[in-house]
């Protein structure tokens, strides 16, 4: 798998999550990278919020990541005036 695409993905998936759960910190989603378990503890014990609805919620992310992953990458950029007979 391209390091790239997976960091990217967590990126994206990172700021998802900072946007429903505002009072996780940007290092503490850092070291929680793949410690989904440990995740949850957090979320439930910052917000008080149910081990159920929270692991459902952290499975969405979970999946998106996969999502983000499996994507094709996008076509390159075609660099200015490449494009031969486009006039």
């Amino acid at each position: 798998m391209n390091t790239d695409r997976a960091m990217g993905a967590w990126t994206q998936v990172k700021g998802k999550m900072k946007e429903q759960w505002g009072k996780l910190t940007d290092d503490e989603l850092d070291q929680m990278e793949g410690k989904w378990e440990q995740l949850s503890g957090l979320i439930q014990q910052r917000y008080g919020e149910a081990k159920d609805k929270v692991e459902e919620e952290l499975n969405r992310y979970r999946d998106l990541m996969k999502d983000e992953r499996a994507a094709p990458p996008p076509p390159p950029a075609t660099p200015p005036g490449s494009l031969k007979g486009s006039l």
